[in-house]
């Protein structure tokens, strides 16, 4: 056993000698130097940089779409703001509310193809205006999975504002949210689509178009009120006032969802 560890010993200290030779004739030859300074400058570079991407977005990133010739959410705020507060002047006058809104929803009725805008005034919904829908896909239902050309059914929020859109502007909106995404994974459905947007133009697969000038006033609203404090709910035709019979016996919870669309469209209520 101490022949067998003394080999041991022997073993490791040649490595380690020789490792330290081979070290020596690095530094002698300035190879580990160089390599050294490298290291150290790559990581007083490298740290700030990794630094300045995670948090420093809202330096660099203005920059960036500048080079690249886009725009940022803020210089369409500032370039649209008088037109659009031109327009909507009277239809806030009308309503007796004011700007800016603490909070904003947005109710997509299908089957009527209007946009609703609805603002909150002392714990009260408040009705504003109304967009006419300039296309439409699909039918009456919810959507269920990538190319199918539905327009979504459910209670969504806003997951960001694009300033560079094909279709002049555009709102996403967080599709599949939560509620579809279990539903799909009960049903087996893996693809569920995604990238539905509120934008201008008249032409849509699954999104909601409401026009340039439209969405102009919609971006507008939304980015001065704040995406978290807006609601989205997109429901087959107006809950509020009709009952409608819509087969879908592939859909098992139709019902749990049109209840809670139901429910939720409730709270909006226009004067007479």
């Amino acid at each position: 056993m101490e022949c067998r560890n003394a080999g041991i010993l022997r073993q490791l200290n040649f490595i380690f000698c020789d490792g330290c030779k081979a070290t020596e004739i690095l530094w002698s030859n300035g190879l580990m130097k160089k390599l050294v300074i490298i290291s150290v400058v790559c990581f007083f570079i490298c740290i700030p940089v990794i630094i300045l991407y995670i948090y420093g977005r809202s330096l660099w990133f203005p920059i960036y779409l500048k080079w690249r010739g886009l725009r940022t959410v803020s210089e369409v705020q500032q370039k649209i703001e008088t037109d659009v507060l031109k327009r909507l002047y009277q239809d806030f006058n009308q309503a007796d509310i004011q700007l800016p809104l603490n909070r904003l929803c947005i109710i997509g009725l299908k089957e009527e193809k209007k946009l609703e805008i609805w603002g909150m005034k002392n714990d009260t919904w408040i009705f504003i205006k109304e967009y006419p829908f300039t296309a439409s896909s699909g039918s009456l239902g919810p959507k269920l999975k990538e190319g199918d050309r539905q327009i979504p059914e459910g209670i969504y929020r806003v997951e960001g504002l694009n300033p560079n859109s094909r279709y002049h502007l555009s709102i996403k909106l967080d599709y599949p949210n939560p509620f579809d995404k279990a539903k799909g994974k009960i049903d087996g459905r893996i693809d569920l689509g995604g990238n539905i947007f509120i934008h201008g133009k008249a032409v849509t697969i699954g999104c909601i178009p409401i026009g340039d000038a439209g969405i102009e006033e919609l971006f507008y609203l939304v980015n001065q009120t704040g995406k978290n404090n807006v609601m989205v709910i997109i429901a087959p035709y107006n809950m509020r006032n009709k009952k409608k019979k819509i087969v879908l016996d592939e859909i098992k919870w139709k019902e749990e969802l049109y209840n809670k669309i139901k429910k939720q469209l409730s709270e909006f209520q226009k004067e007479i």
